[in-house]
């Protein structure tokens, strides 16, 4: 999920850049409204269970975009499935980029000896140079974001219409080494939730993170488990009018990024200087695991590698910080309107 919310921003930016030109993005039909309002931007649904299944499936697919006469191929995802179509629209004599990743110099950030500590580029900074290499070049210093959207009636029913400080928390990821414990994220939650002119909104997926948010909320008034109650194009929406997400490395941390919200984010095994911190977000934001004591941090660039005795590390980052981080949020507006 976070790896198409990244895309978002450049599309965005380059649609108001050079409206002249058709954009066609093919992914899963899930992500859709990701891209809703983008200008001169098309939706194109992968079918990954039965048309486009499959390598014949790929040659599938070729065929349907090859029918959308397209002009020049942008591979922001650099996957087998991706170089498969990619090569096909090469033999047919279609202008290709595709995005580099930095294997090499992730790979210096994260090992453990003559590690290589500084700031790459980031994914948004890989995307734009996709588009460069096909001969355009796209600004990300000054964004444009959508309007915060309209909520459903729905929406409003479950979190109410008190003009309370919206305060979005994800307290999950993919991988336990970029969780935050989860005793320290309830005393956060009880710090924030004491002021009652603001409001949490609690956000996941699947059972056993919604049977944990619940537990988190302690059934507090102004500590509301918006996950599992509503779509996902009414997630969005509810995402779109916080004040400030607190997130984890993961996708909800993007996703509120993409739509124009402040975003803190806590960081254990990964760290930001792999290029993936949320999009228009100051460093100051990412809150990171002390490298005093954990020196070899970063150990993974997605969290998938555990190092023993690192499984700790996250609580280097106290409850006070993260709650004045959040707080510090509020008087400043990065959503354009």
């Amino acid at each position: 999920m976070g790896d198409v919310a990244i895309t978002v921003p450049v599309l965005r930016a380059f649609a108001n850049q050079y409206p002249e030109v058709k954009i066609t993005v093919v992914s899963r039909p899930f992500f859709k409204p990701f891209f809703d309002g983008i200008p001169n931007l098309s939706f194109f649904a992968f079918d990954e269970k039965e048309r486009h299944k499959g390598f014949f499936g790929l040659l599938r697919l070729f065929q349907d975009l090859k029918a959308l006469q397209i002009d020049a191929f942008a591979d922001l995802h650099n996957v087998l499935r991706s170089k498969v179509v990619r090569t096909l629209f090469i033999l047919s004599g279609k202008k290709t980029a595709s995005v580099d990743k930095g294997r090499e110099e992730k790979k210096a950030l994260i090992r453990p000896e003559n590690k290589i500590f500084k700031p790459l580029a980031t994914m948004f900074e890989r995307h734009a140079k996709v588009f460069q290499e096909l001969g355009f070049s796209v600004n990300l210093a000054n964004p444009i974001f959508p309007k915060k959207a309209i909520l459903d009636q729905e929406i409003i029913d479950i979190i109410g219409n008190n003009n309370q400080k919206l305060i979005g928390i994800a307290p999950f990821a993919q991988y336990d080494s970029k969780v935050y414990p989860l005793d320290l994220m309830q005393e956060v939650i009880n710090q924030l939730a004491s002021t009652k002119s603001q409001k949490i909104l609690l956000f996941g997926g699947g059972k056993k993170e919604i049977q944990l948010l619940n537990s988190l909320s302690k059934h507090k008034e102004n500590v509301i488990v918006a996950a599992g109650k509503i779509k996902f194009p009414q997630e969005l929406q509810l995402i779109s009018n916080l004040d400030v997400m607190l997130s984890m490395d993961s996708g909800n941390a993007h996703i509120a990024a993409m739509l124009g919200v402040k975003v803190i984010t806590l960081w254990g095994a990964t760290h930001p200087y792999a290029g993936f911190s949320p999009f228009n977000q100051p460093l100051e934001n990412a809150l990171v695991s002390d490298r005093n004591l954990y020196p070899k941090l970063p150990t993974s660039v997605y969290g998938n590698k555990k190092v023993e005795s690192y499984e700790d590390a996250m609580r280097t980052i106290t409850v006070e910080k993260v709650v004045s981080s959040v707080q510090s949020k509020f008087s400043v507006s990065t959503n354009v309107n």
